[in-house]
Formats: structure tokens, sequence, C-alpha cells
């Protein structure tokens, strides 16, 4: 009898002990879950004060025209401006184009720390690096520029356009002229390229390109000065870095001088006269 009361004695004393390390084992997993969610919400709300902050040293920037550092709730940033395309003679636009979409390149300076571009000649590159010449997806480009004649009392404003197309089937309908191959700015690869005779324009203002048919995606474009001409600035580049806690975050913004309004991308007002 005692031999059997040991046995169960024994056997209850096991079931007790598998008993604790069922429940220590669920109790670590509940608190190795809590702590897992704890410590991810708090790095969610350090990364969204983070991204607040970085933000806010974008708009700050905007306002007064120039970078600074401050704390913003929980958070701080740093932010530095700079001039885009300043004294360059190339100039890759910081925002990929889509279909029907438009960008401006400035000729004549729009702050007092540019100088208006004097060259003759402007090669413009766009499309990504190995797009096929034929795809029905492949970017073209309408570049229009717009310039003034100073000998007309009062001055006119005029445009002249040019519309290129390295799809050689699509040329047959849209009557556009056909493109370049490949070419390089500033150290990246373009698809296609196209130069614009400026020497025959008087007081180019500036040239508004258009895309054409990538409608599947955004595609680069750039400029370069083949006689080394300088391009004035084409407006300015805010860098803004937040901090909170260990999270941090960056924004990039860029922002180009005011341009003209859609509708008058396509027709001149002028209250002297319109010529085409």
């Amino acid at each position: 009898m005692k031999l059997r009361y040991k046995n169960s004695q024994g056997q209850a004393l096991v079931l007790v002990l598998l008993a604790l390390a069922v429940v220590l084992t669920i109790v670590l997993f509940v608190l190795s879950r809590s702590i897992t969610d704890i410590a991810v919400s708090s790095s969610e709300s350090s990364a969204v004060s983070a991204f607040s902050a970085a933000e806010a040293g974008v708009e700050q920037a905007l306002v007064i025209g120039s970078g600074g550092s401050a704390t913003v709730g929980s958070g701080s940033y740093t932010s530095q401006v700079s001039s885009v395309g300043l004294g360059s003679s190339s100039f890759v636009y910081p925002i990929d184009i889509n279909s029907g979409d438009s960008m401006t390149l400035w000729l004549n300076a729009q702050d007092a720390n540019s100088s208006d571009f004097d060259g003759s000649t402007l090669k413009i590159c766009w499309g990504k690096s190995g797009e096929y010449a034929n795809s029905a997806l492949v970017p073209a480009i309408e570049a229009v520029v717009f310039y003034e004649t100073v000998a007309d009392v009062p001055a006119s404003a005029k445009i002249a356009r040019a519309a290129f197309d390295p799809n050689e089937s699509r040329r047959v309908s849209n009557s556009f002229s056909a493109a370049g191959g490949s070419c390089g700015v500033g150290g990246q690869s373009f698809g296609f390229q196209a130069t614009l005779d400026l020497s025959e324009i008087p007081n180019p203002q500036f040239v508004l390109v258009r895309m054409f048919y990538n409608t599947d995606s955004g595609q680069p474009l750039a400029f370069d000065s083949t006689d080394g001409a300088l391009f004035p600035s084409q407006g300015i580049l805010v860098d803004s870095s937040g901090v909170s806690g260990q999270s941090s975050r960056k924004v990039q913004v860029f922002q180009g001088w005011p341009e003209i309004p859609a509708p008058f991308q396509f027709a001149i007002y002028s209250s002297t006269g319109l010529t085409k």
C-alpha cells in the first residue's frame, strides 16, 4: 500500500509541474507579445512624429525660403534649401513626367541670383534608357518656346513649337519629327534626344515640354546646353530630416517657379495681338 501511495504522489507531482510549465509558457508568451506590441506601437508613434516633423521643416523652409532646425512636439527637424539648375550647363528635372503633363524650363532669370540663358542650342533628353523605339508606350514630347520680339512696340509674345516621336509608325499619323537615340545628362542615361536651335529665336523666355503616350509610367526628362551656356535657377529643392526617439524620416520637395495656367499653354493672350 505504501508503494502505491508513493507512486500516486509522484504522479500528482509530475502533473502539477507539467501544469505549472504550461501556465508559465502561456504567461511568458503573453508577456512577449505584449512587449512586442508595445514596442511596435511606440516605434510607429515615433515614426509618425518624425515624419510630421520633417513635413513641418519643409513647410517652414518654403515659407521663409531657407533651411533651419526646430523642435515640433516630440520630434525635431533639420532642413536645407538648395537652388536647382543654377549655374549649370545641364539640368535633370527631379520629377518624372506622366503622359499629358508638362514642365517649364526657364531661360530668363526668375531670381536675383541668376542670369538669363544665352545659349544657341538646347538638347532635350527623355525616356528611360532601354525603351524600344517602336513600342506603343514609348514617350514622345512637344517643346514650345515662348519668346518676345522687343523690336515690336509694344513687345509681342510669340511661340515656336516642335514635336519629336521615337516611334516611326506613329509619326505617320501625328506628323512629329524623328527623335534621336540615347543620351546622357548628369550621369543619368536617357532613351531619346532632340535638339532645339534657339539661334533664330529672339529673347526666349522659357520652354514648355509636354510628354505623350507614356500612359504606363512617368518618364525622366533632362536638358543640356550643348555650347556650355549656363541655366538660371529652376526653383528650389528642400531636404528635411525629422527625428523622434529612435525613428528618423526624410522628405524632399521640389518647388519650381510659378507657371502659366494650363489654358494659356495652348494660346497666348495679349492685349496687342497674337502672332503664331
